[in-house]
């Protein structure tokens, strides 16, 4: 039986997020992390340490609530089967944001902003979040006055729910 050890964030890359209580184990010499979103033990990759730290972000310092947040959500996308890393549902059961997840030395580029904004063209989120653990960025999009504007910080759970 695999034994299963807690570690922070210094056992893995260090990210430019707060550090979290891990719970990982390994399992014929392949490390993994307990997801608590899809409540299961996933391979633990440098993306899947970026996702398990940023979504302990959003619990932890923002507010946000696991039971409206999904990761690895399936949508179709021009015929084709497509994921996103998270969903963050609101109240009503709406998505609000999407976030993508890149390993810490994949470097954010157009190209990543315009996957995000592919899946957009079906979920039409209010806000897409696309980080690497080491730089974070998040766009609030207007849908009326067709643009989309960078913000300073990601918006805490209460902000998320506001009418815009």
């Amino acid at each position: 039986m695999p034994k299963e050890t807690h570690a922070s964030i210094d056992n893995a890359t260090e990210l430019n997020l707060p550090p979290f209580d891990a719970r990982m184990k390994s399992v014929a010499g392949v490390m993994s992390v307990f997801d608590v979103l899809r409540k299961k033990y996933v391979a633990l990759t440098p993306e899947e340490w970026v996702r398990q730290s940023f979504v302990h972000y959003l619990l932890s310092e923002k507010g946000y609530r696991a039971e409206l947040m999904n990761n690895e959500v399936q949508l179709s996308l021009n015929g084709m089967a497509r994921r996103c890393d998270t969903v963050v549902w609101d109240l009503h059961l709406r998505p609000v944001m999407i976030v993508e997840y890149k390993a810490p030395d994949v470097s954010i580029t157009q190209k990543v902003f315009d996957q995000i904004r592919r899946y957009n063209m079906v979920l039409q989120v209010k806000y897409l979040v696309v980080t690497n653990g080491m730089n974070h960025y998040c766009c609030h999009v207007d849908y009326v006055g067709d643009s989309c504007t960078f913000l300073s910080e990601i918006p805490t759970w209460n902000l998320l729910n506001e009418p815009k």
